[in-house]
């Protein structure tokens, strides 16, 4: 890894820490620097406007993600998981996620994007990357027309996963709502089929 890459990785790492610890108005070059152990014009170099960096920290923080989960689905594609098991295991991987500061940082740039047109693009990405990773899940489970569902699907887990962080209860169920919704989804495409 270059130095520059090391530093651009590092810029990103301390932004989602300082987002998710004091929010987006505690997000300043000098903060980062602090945190990153970096230069303030290391920052400028790789990120020129404060909206170039948090798109890159969000789309980053996805793209790790994805990679993690897709790391996990593979383990299971071969052992025939079932919609209960991939159920219960999406309630698990959900479970095992501690509310760092750098996963409560998504929560926040996902609103900002409401606010911050420059960063819905980044938004979107991620949701499309999460769209994805459902309907491959899905599709290995055997659930028919998985797009159908796949909106659904990611609005209960993030929802959840919403719903944890502000109520701090981590002992909150997904493997019901999932399993309600997965086998709502492939008795209506049993019911279409000819």
């Amino acid at each position: 890894m270059s130095a520059a890459t090391g530093a651009r990785e590092k810029i990103i790492a301390a932004a989602l820490h300082i987002v998710g610890t004091d929010g987006i108005p505690a997000l300043t070059n000098r903060s980062i620097a602090a945190r990153a152990q970096v230069s303030l014009g290391s920052i400028t170099y790789h990120f020129p406007t404060q909206s170039d960096l948090l798109r890159s920290a969000l789309t980053d923080f996805v793209a790790g993600e994805t990679a993690r989960i897709m790391e996990i689905s593979q383990e299971y594609r071969d052992k025939g998981l079932s919609i209960a098991g991939a159920a219960e295991l999406t309630d698990q991987v959900v479970k095992d996620l501690a509310f760092s500061a750098e996963r409560i940082a998504p929560f926040e740039l996902f609103i900002q994007a409401g606010r911050d047109p420059s960063l819905r693009e980044a938004a979107a990405e991620c949701f499309a990357a999460y769209d994805e990773l459902t309907v491959t899940l899905l599709s290995v489970l055997g659930v028919p027309d998985p797009e159908s569902v796949v909106p659904t699907v990611v609005a209960i887990i993030a929802g959840f996963q919403l719903r944890r962080l502000s109520t701090g209860n981590s002992e909150q169920d997904i493997t019901g709502a999932l399993m309600l919704l997965l086998r709502g989804a492939v008795a209506a495409a049993l019911e279409q089929q000819p």
